[in-house]
């Protein structure tokens, strides 16, 4: 139900905002200001997305949850998304999810809503006990090619002569 007031709320405010910066400053300027802001939304976009894919790199590195490094790139390509839409209040939210402090806040909305009740490794593949762990031990298959007439042909330096 939200989502549908969403789809139709956000279009009727962006036409609302045309119509009314668009009679105060004209169309050339309004048309300019939306070229401007998809400009350099994309441009911000890309740094701050830059910066969280360091923050995630540097989590799984130090071995630490990649929860909100993760939640920040998806906001950062959320933002991303709506600055490159057409439109003055898509413009707003997304250059107020650009600034990390209101991130920050929306993460921890959303944090302290979400529940996991449980958590599976269904799919993930099970270690094998009967595997060894030898430092020196490559495991592998392998399958041989029968030889073909190499009258012809010089061998490659691989095969034995």
């Amino acid at each position: 139900m939200w989502l549908l007031i969403a789809f139709l709320a956000v279009p009727l405010i962006e036409i609302t905002l045309f119509i009314q910066i668009g009679g105060a400053i004209g169309l050339g300027w309004t048309l300019a200001i939306v070229v401007i802001t998809a400009i350099l939304g994309a441009s911000l976009a890309r740094s701050q997305g830059a910066i969280a894919m360091s923050q995630l790199r540097s989590s799984f590195s130090d071995m630490r949850d990649p929860t909100e490094p993760l939640a920040h790139g998806a906001m950062i390509l959320f933002a991303g998304a709506l600055l490159l839409t057409p439109g003055f209040f898509t413009d707003a939210v997304g250059f107020s999810l650009l600034i990390p402090g209101v991130r920050k806040a929306a993460f921890e909305f959303l944090r302290a809503r979400v529940h996991v009740q449980s958590f599976s490794t269904h799919g993930a593949p099970r270690p094998d006990p009967h595997r060894t762990r030898g430092g020196d031990v490559i495991d592998g298959d392998y399958h041989e090619i029968p030889k073909a007439d190499q009258g012809s042909q010089k061998p490659s330096g691989w095969t034995k002569k």
